[in-house]
């Protein structure tokens, strides 16, 4: 590998850069305002800053992005026109989905409305083939038809095709024939197989997800050219070039740009992955990760230093039935904008001001009041050190947004009429941390809550307190968390074979077989991304149920099988479905549902540095003095300069700590103290 490593995580506000020396282990970052109209301008701005303290562009041997493109051209339905082929008769799989409204508050929503389809009835081709449930061929492919389909597609307009015939991932013949027939007609379209995007047991959520990448994958195979062209123009010439996916893992450019749905978290997952060493090495395994940034917030669980990993989720009411970390995700940020509504109430998002024109304190013509505002007018930000100093803050427009658009409608001061608004995002994101801890039988004392991304840290302290937590840990690098997770990440392939096999009937040869060809395919596809035997590490499960479930558990495994191992999986899913069901049913018979095997292509760690007392004295990292809010009362407060705190340093609140990234908020009643690794770690009333 060469010197440099660079990693980028785009979005939001600001486009969050992170630079490791290979040599010296060193770690410096960067925030660039981001560019929404093209991602890729912004990141050669972050590459241009490397380059302009003297490092080489042949150094830098290594490159990862986390992006939001797919997921911003999902939420904001602005992806290719797109047609669906799937077998006759069953034109009705993707209108009818799951045939219920989502679980949760949805339900007592009256006015709740389903997405709207990618692919409309209007859009879809039904083909005349058949593949029976055991992959025997029922129906020839009607090659004619199907041309007469195609063109009838192509007449509408679609730039897109999604393919998923019924049982195709069992016998994936006229899917393939499909798709060469396709290139034939209109060698332009792009073609989405449900075969190889997700060879998956159940139709809808097949469909679902292939949907979704054709829908994506000319736009996001677009942004990469253009990116990978970009760099190549600034001399980046690595072939190690990556992009972070919704598993937590890293995928080549090329391998991307084929299944752009598996992009659809990729933004926030390196965050996780980051916090996941954080859990590792902080000393607390139990974390609740947020991370607030400039549009929205993510919040997942981490419990015994593992991250939870769901085969199955939802995009904006979408079912994606790939692997991805489980995050939740809500519409609150840095940018998010407050106001009063015809009736005369407080209305707190979930419209952002984004990266343009921003906050009203950015000076780029914002003139509603954002959760920023709010922050800036407490005092918590300071006018002069914004990002280091390279950004002033207009406090005085802040303050005139929050009069203007709040405080003189609801007939309030100016500070509480900002108190409020942040109260209200505050309570909406611990409504988010909630959903994925309490609401699933986890105790929030046990957790420590970390903060991270632009905003974070500025709102932790209070949600931790509200929601009873056992304290707030703050990294070093908060503000470009998602990118130093970038760093850490390896390179991950997830490959799944469908196949309905009741475990009586199954022997050791049989699973072991199946897993074979899983793994024969994972390591030539890490092989041939320049990955040596002993840096591939393969990881097995099997997804199993009881006979008859609409549900299955994915029970890890090793692999090959020794003799006796289906009875010990077996006893295994057992207890495992008792822990999560709170019953067993060990006297019924038990289906394997599908293998899952997931290649790793392990990168060599970045070295973290642990560090020593210096002796500094704590009144040394103290910048300025200055005037905050708390619950009501405004208190003269120190505010440090994070670089200067010695490891080891205790204070107390209220305090502000401010850095290059973000800010830290300290009410009174709180201690800090600094770690080895220069982790903040904030407790109520007593250092921990």
């Amino acid at each position: 590998m060469a010197r440099f490593r660079l990693t980028v995580d785009t979005g939001g506000t600001f486009s969050d850069f992170v630079y490791v020396d290979e040599n010296t282990g060193e770690i410096s970052v960067a925030k660039v305002p981001s560019t929404p109209d093209d991602p890729s301008r912004a990141i050669l701005a972050g590459v241009e800053l490397l380059i302009a303290r003297g490092v080489a562009p042949a150094d830098i041997g290594y490159f990862c992005h986390g992006t939001t493109v797919g997921t911003n051209a999902l939420l904001e339905g602005k992806g290719v026109r797109t047609g669906l082929l799937v077998t006759k008769g069953f034109r009705g799989i993707y209108e009818v989905a799951e045939q219920c409204r989502p679980h949760g508050p949805t339900i007592f929503n009256i006015g709740y409305t389903r997405p709207t389809m990618l692919a409309p009835p209007s859009r879809t081709g039904e083909v005349e083939e058949r593949v029976a449930f055991d992959g025997e061929i029922l129906t020839p492919l009607n090659e004619a038809a199907l041309r007469e389909t195609v063109r009838e597609l192509l007449a509408r307009d679609v730039k897109s095709i999604a393919v998923c015939f019924l049982f195709s991932f069992l016998t994936p013949k006229h899917e393939r024939r499909a798709r060469e027939i396709i290139l034939e007609e209109a060698p332009g379209v792009e073609v989405s197989l449900s075969s190889e995007v997700v060879p998956l047991i159940r139709e809808y959520y097949r469909l679902s997800t292939t949907v979704i990448n054709a829908y994506l994958h000319p736009i996001l195979a677009r942004y990469i050219d253009n990116l990978d062209a970009r760099l190549k123009s600034a001399g980046v010439t690595t072939p190690q070039k990556y992009i972070m996916q919704s598993n937590g893992g890293m995928s080549t450019f090329a391998e991307t740009a084929k299944k752009a749905v598996a992009t659809v978290l990729s933004g926030p997952a390196g965050g996780i992955v980051a916090s996941v060493r954080a859990a590792e090495t902080s000393g607390f395994p139990n974390l609740i990760t947020f991370d607030m940034g400039g549009t929205s917030c993510d919040v997942a669980l981490i419990k015994d230093g593992e991250a939870s990993i769901s085969n199955r989720g939802k995009v904006e009411g979408r079912d994606v039935a790939l692997p991805m970390i489980d995050i939740n995700t809500v519409s609150a940020g840095g940018g998010t904008l407050a106001g009063v509504d015809k009736f005369g109430e407080l209305v707190v998002g979930p419209q952002s001001a984004g990266a343009q024109p921003g906050p009203a304190c950015y000076g780029r013509g914002g003139t509603r009041p954002t959760i920023t505002d709010c922050n800036a007018t407490l005092g918590y930000l300071s006018p002069d050190n914004f990002l280091g100093g390279k950004m002033r803050l207009d406090k005085d427009a802040a303050r005139r947004a929050v009069e203007t658009e709040v405080a003189k409608p609801l007939g309030m001061d100016v500070a509480a009429a900002a108190e409020g608004v942040v109260r209200v995002i505050n309570v909406k994101m611990e409504e988010a941390i909630k959903a994925i801890s309490t609401m699933r039988g986890h105790d929030l004392r046990d957790f420590m809550l970390l903060a991270f991304g632009g905003a974070g840290p500025l709102h932790a302290c209070k949600m931790a307190a509200e929601l009873g937590m056992k304290g707030v840990l703050v990294p070093p690098h908060p503000g470009v968390y998602s990118a130093m997770g970038l760093v850490m990440s390896d390179v991950k392939h997830d490959y799944l074979r469908s196949r309905l096999t009741p475990l009586s009937r199954a022997s050791e040869a049989e699973v072991n077989a199946v897993f074979a060809e899983l793994e024969t395919l994972a390591r030539a596809d890490l092989a041939r991304e320049d990955f040596s035997e002993k840096s591939i590490r393969v990881e097995h499960a099997l997804d199993m149920r009881y006979a008859g479930q609409g549900y299955e558990m994915t029970i890890p495994c090793e692999a090959p099988l020794a003799p006796g191992g289906l009875k010990a999986l077996r006893e295994k899913f057992d207890a495992e479905h008792k822990k999560s069901f709170g019953h067993t049913a060990p006297e019924e018979p038990v289906e394997i549902v599908s293998w899952r095997l997931r290649g790793v292509g392990v990168v060599p760690p970045v070295r973290e540095p642990v560090y020593k007392p210096t002796g500094a004295p704590l009144e040394k990292a103290i910048r300025e003095r200055r005037i905050a809010r708390f619950d009501g009362v405004d208190l003269e407060c120190p505010v440090y300069q994070r670089e200067l705190i010695d490891v080891g340093a205790e204070f107390a609140g209220p305090a502000l700590i401010d850095q290059l990234d973000c800010t830290t908020v300290m009410p009174p009643g709180f201690l800090a103290r600094v770690d080895e690794r220069k982790n903040i770690i904030i407790s109520m009333g007593s250092a921990t």
